[in-house]
């Protein structure tokens, strides 16, 4: 599987010319998926950057609302009893921060100081990583190891914020309804992949820089180990947090209802408290039921709060983001919030930059006698000029876009090919063979029962799974629209068929390099064995004549 010692005059590492022409083809697919999710993944450091700048602002958590279709008025701190419920902090924090505009078709126009903040998260990628190793692996101390620091510090005063028992109650108590849903475990699964950095090809590149008779074994179990935990270990932080937003609405939404009684009963101020609320109401209820049901009450039920979570950009910039607001010291958090997801989005950058540049030297397409400072730069110049689209009005749209089909499915292919090349296609017995000249000993039964059946099924389920939820699920998202009856809530829209096909081409485009390099591998080997056996036919001629 691997040829040997390259050429590479700073460090002694492997390349992959060696393989097979199905195996050697991974990592031209795996450039190229990366460089479809390397577009979109500085997004993330960006708005970390724009969120950081912003954070010791006092503008930065301003409640305001605007007046809507359904007649709120006035802001969070009209102290006036007949104000209406404020518009959540999704709006406030996201959409009017960004100037989100109300569909994808629409482009808008450049943000110039996101745009700003993009050139500004690439210039610190590029000097992260201009000479490779050298300049990475001192880097990667700080970006990874600051976000444990931050966590640490953040499930220190989150489990003694209010409500914080009820988000950990909630985060470990199964609900069997959801666990019911194919989809959230085909989520699951797909995030796994993120969460490993599987088949992005930054494991291997990086490793090709170990020594030959590395332990590649105990690297392994040692990631996985260190994964799981620290996937554990912020989830405690994450919902002490979150629980204690949860409360927060909760007490919000009491506060409303309790308002609309004083107003509708003309009761006393702060006569009834949060606690005798609900006896108060089953009072009136039974009392003046009419009057109460033409009250628009809402519904207040903390674990409703608790369902109100997100993912991806949506937890960290919008829900988690809203909790931080809250917190005595916002502007302090928000600080240390907006500084671990930056360097965290660094730290993912780093291993999708080597994805792309090591394939790039090891098979051939650049010299190695180009500096590897150029390359770098012309790299991360082209990453960041395909980013821009992400600087628009429509920018987060086309985000969402990236994130769900440009790595997701393309990641799952290309982990079903790596483990079908290298168990069937390179061979078992040969690859036994590599890692026992590595560890000192074959793998184990375990091992070798997961690389041939257990994986490539698995896989296989995952991308079956997949495809069908993509054939049968509309392709939609969701947007901000101030037209819609029930703004600041988002509006789901169907993609326009233009938005569609690029999906369907970020899906299928960078899986399709393994067949075609794959192809073109085998072509230029046969027409140099052609090119060799014209060269020797006049040889052999004249030795005849002779």
């Amino acid at each position: 599987m691997v040829e040997g010692p390259s050429s590479s005059p700073t460090s002694s590492r492997w390349s992959w010319r060696g393989s097979p022409s199905s195996t050697s083809s991974w990592p031209s697919a795996s450039a190229c998926g990366e460089g479809a999710s390397g577009c979109g993944w500085p997004s993330r450091p960006t708005w970390a950057e724009w969120g950081w700048a912003a954070s010791p602002s006092p503008s930065w958590s301003a409640c305001t609302t605007t007046r809507s279709s359904r007649g709120c008025c006035g802001t969070c701190s009209t102290p006036s009893r007949t104000r209406c419920p404020g518009a959540p902090a999704h709006w406030t924090s996201t959409a009017q921060t960004l100037n989100i505009t109300a569909d994808i078709s629409d482009n808008g126009s450049i943000q110039w100081r996101l745009l700003a903040c993009l050139a500004a998260s690439w210039a610190v990628v590029y000097l992260c990583v201009i000479r490779g190793i050298e300049t990475t692996g001192k880097a990667i101390y700080f970006t990874a190891l600051f976000p444990y620091l931050v966590l640490t510090i953040f499930l220190i005063r989150g489990l003694t914020l209010p409500g914080a028992v009820r988000g950990l109650i909630y985060l470990f108590t199964p609900n069997v309804q959801t666990l019911g849903n194919p989809r959230v475990w085909l989520d699951a699964a797909t995030q796994i992949f993120f969460s490993l950095s599987l088949a992005f090809g930054g494991h291997i590149a990086f490793a090709s820089y170990n020594p030959p008779r590395n332990n590649c074994e105990k690297d392994a179990v040692t990631i996985a180990l260190v994964n799981s935990m620290t996937s554990l270990y912020a989830s405690i932080a994450v919902f002490s947090v979150l629980g204690f937003k949860a409360a927060n609405d909760h007490g919000r939404c009491l506060d409303r209802n309790l308002l609309r009684l004083l107003n509708a009963f003309d009761l006393p101020d702060q006569s009834i408290s949060r606690d005798d609320y609900a006896a108060v109401l089953a009072h009136l209820n039974a009392t003046q039921p009419e009057s109460v049901a033409r009250l628009p009450l809402e519904v207040c039920q903390l674990e409703d709060f608790l369902d109100k979570s997100a993912s991806g950009t949506g937890l960290a910039f919008v829900v988690f983001t809203e909790a931080v607001l809250h917190m005595p010291g916002a502007p302090g958090w928000a600080v240390l919030f907006f500084g671990m997801l930056f360097t965290l989005g660094l730290s993912s950058m780093f291993g999708n930059m080597e994805s792309i540049i090591t394939p790039l030297l090891d098979m051939g397409v650049v010299r190695r006698s180009v500096p590897k400072e150029v390359l770098t730069g012309l790299v991360c110049l082209l990453c960041f000029l395909s980013a821009t689209c992400f600087a628009l009005q429509s920018g987060s749209y086309w985000l969402q876009v990236f994130d769900s089909y440009a790595a997701p499915l393309n990641l799952i292919i290309f982990a079903f090919f790596e483990v079908v090349g290298v168990a069937y296609v390179y061979g078992m017995p040969r690859f036994s063979n590599d890692i026992a000249c590595m560890t000192g000993r074959q793998p184990g039964l375990y091992w070798r029962v997961t690389w041939k059946v257990v994986s490539p099924l698995l896989l296989l389920t995952i991308f079956m799974a997949y495809i069908a939820i993509l054939a049968w699920t509309p392709l939609s998202y969701r947007a901000w629209d101030p037209q819609y009856a029930w703004f600041p809530s988002r509006q789901e829209k169907l993609y326009p068929g233009w938005v569609q096909a690029a999906c369907v081409l970020l899906c299928f485009l960078p899986a399709l390099w393994v067949p075609a390099v794959a192809l073109v591998q085998q072509l230029a080997k046969r027409r140099q064995k052609q090119d060799t056996w014209q060269d020797g036919c006049p040889k052999l001629q004249e030795g005849g004549a002779s």
